[in-house]
Protein backbone atom coordinates (compact mmCIF):
# COMPACT_ATOMS: atom_id res chain seq x y z
CA UNK A 1 0.00 0.00 0.00
CA UNK A 2 1.64 3.00 -1.10
CA UNK A 3 1.48 6.87 0.64
CA UNK A 4 -0.76 9.60 -0.37
CA UNK A 5 1.23 12.66 1.89
CA UNK A 6 4.77 11.38 2.55
CA UNK A 7 7.14 11.05 0.12
CA UNK A 8 11.08 9.46 -0.52
CA UNK A 9 13.27 9.32 1.07
CA UNK A 10 14.84 11.36 -1.03
CA UNK A 11 18.32 12.81 -1.79
CA UNK A 12 17.91 16.60 -0.78
CA UNK A 13 20.45 18.81 -1.50
CA UNK A 14 19.82 21.19 2.39
CA UNK A 15 18.47 18.33 4.16
CA UNK A 16 20.44 15.16 3.00
CA UNK A 17 18.35 11.86 3.47
CA UNK A 18 14.76 13.11 3.94
CA UNK A 19 11.21 12.17 4.50
CA UNK A 20 8.92 14.41 2.91
CA UNK A 21 5.71 15.65 4.58
CA UNK A 22 3.06 17.07 2.41
CA UNK A 23 0.19 18.97 4.19
CA UNK A 24 -1.48 20.31 1.26
CA UNK A 25 -2.65 19.55 -2.04
CA UNK A 26 -0.21 20.34 -5.12
CA UNK A 27 0.71 23.40 -5.51
CA UNK A 28 -1.33 25.27 -2.97
CA UNK A 29 0.63 28.18 -2.31
CA UNK A 30 1.06 31.81 -1.08
CA UNK A 31 3.60 32.57 -3.71
CA UNK A 32 4.03 31.35 -7.64
CA UNK A 33 7.35 31.61 -8.15
CA UNK A 34 9.22 32.12 -11.73
CA UNK A 35 11.70 29.84 -10.27
CA UNK A 36 9.70 26.82 -8.74
CA UNK A 37 10.97 23.34 -9.99
CA UNK A 38 7.26 22.07 -9.32
CA UNK A 39 5.65 24.72 -11.61
CA UNK A 40 2.75 27.43 -11.48
CA UNK A 41 0.77 27.51 -8.54
CA UNK A 42 -2.82 26.69 -9.42
CA UNK A 43 -4.37 28.06 -5.99
CA UNK A 44 -2.39 31.32 -4.75
CA UNK A 45 -3.56 32.13 -1.33
CA UNK A 46 -2.92 33.49 2.29
CA UNK A 47 -5.84 31.97 3.78
CA UNK A 48 -5.13 28.65 6.00
CA UNK A 49 -7.44 25.91 6.13
CA UNK A 50 -7.35 21.77 6.32
CA UNK A 51 -6.97 20.43 3.72
CA UNK A 52 -7.54 16.43 4.49
CA UNK A 53 -7.97 15.13 7.92
CA UNK A 54 -4.69 14.89 9.79
CA UNK A 55 -5.56 11.49 11.23
CA UNK A 56 -4.74 10.57 7.49
CA UNK A 57 -0.97 12.08 7.51
CA UNK A 58 -0.53 10.31 11.06
CA UNK A 59 -1.54 6.66 9.97
CA UNK A 60 1.16 7.24 6.96
CA UNK A 61 3.71 8.01 9.59
CA UNK A 62 3.06 5.22 11.82
CA UNK A 63 2.65 2.91 8.83
CA UNK A 64 6.38 4.26 7.24
CA UNK A 65 8.39 4.19 10.47
CA UNK A 66 7.17 0.71 11.57
CA UNK A 67 10.26 0.00 9.73
CA UNK A 68 12.41 1.67 11.56
CA UNK A 69 14.21 3.66 8.32
CA UNK A 70 17.38 5.63 8.15
CA UNK A 71 16.88 9.23 7.91
CA UNK A 72 18.38 12.56 8.21
CA UNK A 73 15.68 14.75 8.47
CA UNK A 74 11.24 14.87 8.85
CA UNK A 75 10.92 18.01 6.39
CA UNK A 76 7.34 19.46 6.19
CA UNK A 77 7.72 20.51 2.64
CA UNK A 78 5.88 18.85 -0.80
CA UNK A 79 4.30 20.40 -3.47
CA UNK A 80 3.04 23.68 -1.80
CA UNK A 81 3.49 25.72 1.08
CA UNK A 82 2.77 23.96 4.51
CA UNK A 83 2.23 26.61 7.10
CA UNK A 84 -1.18 26.88 5.04
CA UNK A 85 -2.03 24.06 6.67
CA UNK A 86 -4.22 24.58 9.75
CA UNK A 87 -3.16 20.86 10.90
CA UNK A 88 0.68 21.94 10.62
CA UNK A 89 0.67 22.17 15.03
CA UNK A 90 -1.02 18.92 15.18
CA UNK A 91 1.16 17.58 12.76
CA UNK A 92 4.41 19.07 14.71
CA UNK A 93 3.17 17.17 17.86
CA UNK A 94 2.63 14.27 16.78
CA UNK A 95 6.03 14.07 15.01
CA UNK A 96 8.27 15.18 18.12
CA UNK A 97 6.14 12.84 20.14
CA UNK A 98 6.07 9.72 18.01
CA UNK A 99 9.85 9.65 16.38
CA UNK A 100 12.27 12.26 18.58
CA UNK A 101 14.99 10.15 17.24
CA UNK A 102 14.50 12.16 13.81
CA UNK A 103 15.18 15.91 13.17
CA UNK A 104 11.73 17.55 12.08
CA UNK A 105 12.41 20.48 9.81
CA UNK A 106 9.90 22.61 8.12
CA UNK A 107 10.44 23.99 4.89
CA UNK A 108 8.81 26.98 3.88
CA UNK A 109 8.29 30.45 1.88
CA UNK A 110 8.36 32.76 5.04
CA UNK A 111 5.33 34.37 4.13
CA UNK A 112 3.29 33.54 6.73
CA UNK A 113 5.72 33.91 9.79
CA UNK A 114 4.07 36.97 10.56
CA UNK A 115 1.35 34.94 11.97
CA UNK A 116 1.73 34.31 15.90
CA UNK A 117 -0.72 30.80 15.41
CA UNK A 118 2.26 29.95 12.60
CA UNK A 119 5.31 30.58 14.88
CA UNK A 120 4.08 28.63 18.03
CA UNK A 121 2.57 25.89 15.91
CA UNK A 122 6.68 25.22 14.55
CA UNK A 123 8.44 26.17 17.96
CA UNK A 124 9.06 22.39 18.55
CA UNK A 125 11.00 21.90 15.05
CA UNK A 126 13.90 21.37 14.89
CA UNK A 127 14.89 23.55 11.69
CA UNK A 128 12.97 25.72 9.86
CA UNK A 129 14.48 26.85 6.65
CA UNK A 130 12.47 30.27 5.33
CA UNK A 131 13.09 31.65 2.19
CA UNK A 132 14.51 35.78 1.88
CA UNK A 133 15.79 36.96 -2.13
CA UNK A 134 14.99 40.29 -1.74
CA UNK A 135 14.61 43.46 0.23
CA UNK A 136 12.82 45.31 -2.33
CA UNK A 137 9.20 45.29 -2.84
CA UNK A 138 8.91 45.58 -6.95
CA UNK A 139 11.70 42.56 -7.23
CA UNK A 140 10.03 40.49 -4.11
CA UNK A 141 6.80 41.01 -7.00
CA UNK A 142 8.66 39.99 -9.77
CA UNK A 143 10.19 36.92 -7.95
CA UNK A 144 7.56 35.22 -6.06
CA UNK A 145 4.23 36.71 -7.70
CA UNK A 146 3.20 36.71 -4.22
CA UNK A 147 -1.13 36.40 -2.78
CA UNK A 148 -2.60 39.80 -2.48
CA UNK A 149 -2.06 41.18 0.71
CA UNK A 150 1.96 40.39 1.35
CA UNK A 151 4.37 42.54 0.65
CA UNK A 152 8.25 42.14 1.86
CA UNK A 153 7.97 44.12 4.56
CA UNK A 154 5.32 42.54 6.14
CA UNK A 155 7.60 38.96 5.62
CA UNK A 156 10.81 40.93 7.00
CA UNK A 157 9.78 41.69 10.48
CA UNK A 158 7.52 38.18 10.17
CA UNK A 159 11.57 36.81 9.91
CA UNK A 160 12.60 39.14 12.83
CA UNK A 161 9.90 38.25 14.94
CA UNK A 162 9.91 34.70 15.12
CA UNK A 163 13.76 35.02 15.14
CA UNK A 164 13.30 36.17 18.70
CA UNK A 165 11.37 33.74 20.21
CA UNK A 166 12.66 30.46 18.36
CA UNK A 167 15.07 28.94 20.26
CA UNK A 168 16.19 25.92 17.12
CA UNK A 169 18.16 26.39 13.75
CA UNK A 170 17.14 28.93 10.84
CA UNK A 171 18.48 27.91 8.12
CA UNK A 172 17.76 30.98 5.43
CA UNK A 173 17.54 30.01 1.86
CA UNK A 174 19.30 32.78 -0.45
CA UNK A 175 17.97 32.31 -4.47
CA UNK A 176 19.43 33.87 -6.86
CA UNK A 177 18.68 35.06 -10.10
CA UNK A 178 21.03 36.55 -12.49
CA UNK A 179 19.99 39.45 -13.98
CA UNK A 180 17.18 40.17 -11.22
CA UNK A 181 18.31 40.03 -8.06
CA UNK A 182 22.18 39.94 -7.77
CA UNK A 183 22.78 43.58 -8.24
CA UNK A 184 25.83 44.57 -5.78
CA UNK A 185 23.57 47.37 -4.22
CA UNK A 186 20.71 45.22 -3.97
CA UNK A 187 23.13 42.44 -2.29
CA UNK A 188 24.40 45.04 0.22
CA UNK A 189 20.73 45.78 1.39
CA UNK A 190 19.89 42.43 1.56
CA UNK A 191 22.92 40.97 3.44
CA UNK A 192 21.95 43.58 6.11
CA UNK A 193 18.66 42.65 6.94
CA UNK A 194 19.85 39.02 6.89
CA UNK A 195 22.50 40.10 9.88
CA UNK A 196 19.56 41.75 11.29
CA UNK A 197 17.54 38.49 11.72
CA UNK A 198 20.30 36.51 12.31
CA UNK A 199 19.72 33.08 11.04
CA UNK A 200 21.92 30.33 11.67
CA UNK A 201 22.86 29.35 8.06
CA UNK A 202 22.45 31.20 4.93
CA UNK A 203 22.18 28.90 2.05
CA UNK A 204 22.69 30.51 -1.00
CA UNK A 205 20.92 28.52 -3.85
CA UNK A 206 20.22 29.20 -7.36
CA UNK A 207 18.29 27.15 -10.01
CA UNK A 208 18.84 23.50 -10.43
CA UNK A 209 16.07 22.23 -12.63
CA UNK A 210 13.47 23.63 -15.11
CA UNK A 211 11.39 26.49 -13.27
CA UNK A 212 8.78 28.10 -14.14
CA UNK A 213 9.49 30.19 -16.25
CA UNK A 214 11.47 29.57 -18.82
CA UNK A 215 13.59 32.78 -18.87
CA UNK A 216 15.29 32.12 -15.51
CA UNK A 217 18.53 30.72 -15.26
CA UNK A 218 20.84 29.35 -13.12
CA UNK A 219 24.01 31.62 -11.63
CA UNK A 220 26.91 29.96 -11.92
CA UNK A 221 29.47 29.20 -9.08
CA UNK A 222 31.60 32.15 -9.42
CA UNK A 223 28.73 34.17 -9.73
CA UNK A 224 27.23 32.51 -6.07
CA UNK A 225 30.73 33.27 -4.83
CA UNK A 226 30.83 36.94 -6.03
CA UNK A 227 26.91 37.34 -4.34
CA UNK A 228 28.42 35.71 -0.88
CA UNK A 229 30.95 38.60 -1.15
CA UNK A 230 28.63 41.69 -1.79
CA UNK A 231 26.00 39.97 0.81
CA UNK A 232 29.34 40.93 3.69
CA UNK A 233 28.12 37.36 5.06
CA UNK A 234 31.20 35.56 4.70
CA UNK A 235 29.96 32.06 6.25
CA UNK A 236 27.40 31.75 3.57
CA UNK A 237 27.17 28.57 1.68
CA UNK A 238 26.26 27.28 -1.94
CA UNK A 239 23.91 24.96 -1.87
CA UNK A 240 25.87 21.53 -3.82
CA UNK A 241 23.96 18.70 -4.79
CA UNK A 242 24.37 15.55 -2.76
CA UNK A 243 25.48 12.13 -3.72
CA UNK A 244 23.06 9.68 -1.75
CA UNK A 245 22.15 6.79 -2.85
CA UNK A 246 19.43 4.75 -1.53
CA UNK A 247 19.80 1.45 0.06
CA UNK A 248 18.81 -1.45 -2.12
CA UNK A 249 16.38 -3.13 0.21
CA UNK A 250 14.61 0.29 0.83
CA UNK A 251 13.70 0.03 -3.28
CA UNK A 252 10.46 -0.49 -4.83
CA UNK A 253 9.58 -3.54 -5.85
CA UNK A 254 8.04 -1.56 -8.68
CA UNK A 255 10.56 0.71 -9.76
CA UNK A 256 8.69 2.27 -12.53
CA UNK A 257 5.80 3.64 -10.15
CA UNK A 258 8.99 4.99 -7.89
CA UNK A 259 10.19 7.22 -11.02
CA UNK A 260 7.03 7.85 -11.86
CA UNK A 261 5.92 9.06 -8.25
CA UNK A 262 8.99 11.02 -8.73
CA UNK A 263 9.02 12.64 -11.37
CA UNK A 264 5.68 13.83 -10.83
CA UNK A 265 6.94 16.17 -7.77
CA UNK A 266 9.75 17.80 -9.82
CA UNK A 267 11.64 17.16 -13.01
CA UNK A 268 14.73 14.86 -12.71
CA UNK A 269 17.78 13.85 -14.62
CA UNK A 270 18.72 10.17 -14.93
CA UNK A 271 21.35 10.70 -12.98
CA UNK A 272 18.92 12.16 -10.43
CA UNK A 273 16.76 9.52 -10.43
CA UNK A 274 19.83 6.81 -10.19
CA UNK A 275 21.55 8.36 -7.44
CA UNK A 276 18.09 8.72 -5.10
CA UNK A 277 16.64 5.44 -5.80
CA UNK A 278 19.75 3.62 -6.19
CA UNK A 279 19.11 2.19 -9.14
CA UNK A 280 21.38 1.81 -12.19
CA UNK A 281 21.58 4.01 -14.95
CA UNK A 282 20.93 1.88 -17.50
CA UNK A 283 18.47 0.33 -15.34
CA UNK A 284 16.63 4.32 -15.57
CA UNK A 285 17.41 4.74 -18.75
CA UNK A 286 15.30 1.66 -19.65
CA UNK A 287 12.50 2.38 -17.44
CA UNK A 288 12.78 5.65 -18.99
CA UNK A 289 12.73 4.55 -22.28
CA UNK A 290 9.41 1.77 -21.65
CA UNK A 291 6.98 5.33 -20.53
CA UNK A 292 8.42 7.35 -23.00
CA UNK A 293 5.66 5.45 -24.80
CA UNK A 294 2.98 7.32 -22.39
CA UNK A 295 2.18 10.96 -23.45
CA UNK A 296 2.40 11.93 -19.84
CA UNK A 297 6.11 11.70 -19.99
CA UNK A 298 7.71 15.04 -20.67
CA UNK A 299 11.10 16.02 -21.68
CA UNK A 300 13.09 19.30 -21.42
CA UNK A 301 16.78 20.19 -22.18
CA UNK A 302 18.47 22.54 -19.54
CA UNK A 303 21.99 23.33 -18.83
CA UNK A 304 22.25 20.22 -16.33
CA UNK A 305 21.07 17.52 -19.25
CA UNK A 306 17.36 16.68 -20.15
CA UNK A 307 14.67 16.61 -17.42
CA UNK A 308 12.00 14.07 -17.78
CA UNK A 309 8.80 15.27 -15.64
CA UNK A 310 5.19 13.41 -15.35
CA UNK A 311 2.34 15.58 -16.05
CA UNK A 312 -1.44 14.72 -15.56
CA UNK A 313 -2.82 11.30 -13.43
Amino acid sequence: MGFTHLFGPVSSRRLERSLGVDLVPYKVCSFDCVYCEVGSTTMRTVTRQDFFPPSEVEEELVRFFSGEPSLDFITLSGSGEPTLSLSLGRVVRFVKSRFPAYPLAVLTNGSLLWDSDVQHEILPADVVLPTLCTVDEEIFQKIHRPAPGLTIKKIVEGLRDFRKIYPGEIWLEVFLIPGINMDRDHLSALGDEIRRIHPDRVQLNTLDRPGTEAWVRPASREQLADAAYHLGLPGAESIEPVPYQRSQEQISADPASMIVEMISRRPCTVEDIALTTGLHLQEVGKLLRALSRDPRLMTKREERGIFYSWVGD
